[in-house]
């Protein structure tokens, strides 16, 4: 059994499909994905139907909230909530739902997407989206900052920490960071994998990215999807 994550989809369904095609996914592997399924990219509603499919199949996938998918509940709740999702990507969500508001999503997607966890321990391994607040008295009960913080590497807790690696999305980077990353990850002991695969004008970004928590294997998908210029 192999155990994978993924993070940041962002809509690029086309994408995600082939790059569990590459990684050669089987109903024996775990599948981590790490939240951001929605927003910018073309198909929300693909990629949220590709984890439907899987699960259905059998497959074992552990899904986790990214702040994209809290941002679209919260474009429920107020004009002013919603203008500010559609302005951050989520017009692309809707057009994908052929909907006009995200209350018109069907039930199925609204209710996965609000069932799901901010963080997941496996063994050794902390995955979660973007990462965790050691300023907070448990960094596991931060669950805004585990969907939301970013520039927090400076203030880990290595004593906190242990044994344990943090595996995160959230933050887009380029490949050859993440290879790095990799290769330094007995000392830094957190890995990011998200390669801003909707990022089309970065440089070593504009790659769905897939990692293997026991062997470390890398494997970068570049984006078939067609993403408008200025959603990038």
């Amino acid at each position: 059994m192999r155990r994978i994550a993924i993070s940041d989809i962002h809509g690029c369904a086309r994408t995600f499909r082939k790059l569990l095609r590459t990684v050669e996914l089987t109903p024996d592997d775990h599948l981590f994905l790490l939240g951001d399924y929605v927003d910018r990219g073309p198909d929300s509603k693909g990629v949220l139907d590709t984890i439907f499919e899987l699960q259905d199949a059998g497959y074992r996938v552990t899904c986790l909230k990214g702040n994209h998918e809290e941002g679209l509940e919260w474009a429920l709740e107020s004009v002013e909530r919603f203008e500010h999702w559609l302005f951050w990507g989520g017009d692309a969500t809707l057009s994908s739902f052929g909907a006009s508001h995200p209350a018109q999503i069907p039930d199925r997607y609204l209710e996965f997407l609000a069932s799901l966890p901010p963080v997941h321990i496996e063994d050794h391994w902390i995955l979660v989206h973007a990462g965790l607040n050691f300023q907070a008295a448990d960094p596991l009960a931060d669950t805004h900052a585990l969907m939301w913080i970013r520039n927090w590497y400076a203030d880990i807790d290595y004593d906190w920490l242990g044994n344990r690696y943090i595996v995160h999305g959230h933050d887009r980077t380029t490949m050859p960071h993440i290879q790095a990353m990799r290769d330094q990850l007995d000392h830094l002991r957190v890995q990011n994998i998200d390669c801003g695969c909707f990022d089309l004008d970065t440089p070593g970004a504009g790659h769905l990215c897939a990692f293997d928590l026991d062997k470390r294997t890398l494997w970068f998908e570049p984006n078939v999807d067609m993403v408008h210029p200025w959603r990038r």
